[in-house]
């Protein structure tokens, strides 16, 4: 799939639609002095976890359906350091009928330029199966406003 910014440049917070607070913390930095890039794919990963749980959707213990990431990616544009505390917002680009493709945008406290932004799509399935499973309804419902336009 084509990367948008290439084209149209990166993100700014108005382009996504929730956000959650996440602390560096000293052993995120690696020897260059910054934040190494697996960490940011761990903030993905927890911001959306976390959104979902916050919202009754995730059941991480008992839930039937859960998310399995079929595909990431992310860009970077500047850096990131501890201990400055981030900001991940959240935005749905695709909600399909068994998967999401969820984008994040790595934020620092009070500056409106993205830091990184990256994807992931969950594909959600059956817990014992592991086959796809359609979305159940509550989670379409809730889901929904956070599905953004294409910028």
């Amino acid at each position: 799939m084509p990367d948008p910014t290439i084209e149209t440049g990166p993100d700014k917070r108005r382009d996504f639609a929730v956000f959650r607070q996440i602390p560096t913390r000293w052993m995120d930095n690696d020897a260059y002095g910054h934040v190494n890039n697996v960490i940011y794919y761990s903030w993905f990963d927890t911001a959306v976890n976390a959104l979902l749980v916050d919202m009754g959707l995730l059941d991480i213990r008992h839930g039937r359906t859960i998310g399995l990431v079929v595909e990431t990616g992310c860009r970077y544009h500047r850096s990131v350091a501890f201990p400055e505390i981030v900001e991940a917002g959240v935005r749905i680009a695709r909600l399909g009928t068994s998967s999401v493709r969820w984008e994040v945008g790595i934020f620092t406290a009070g500056d409106d330029r993205v830091a990184a932004q990256g994807f992931f799509v969950h594909v959600y399935v059956d817990r014992d199966s592991r086959r796809p499973a359609p979305l159940p309804d509550e989670w379409r419902q809730q889901l929904a406003p956070l599905v953004l336009p294409a910028i």
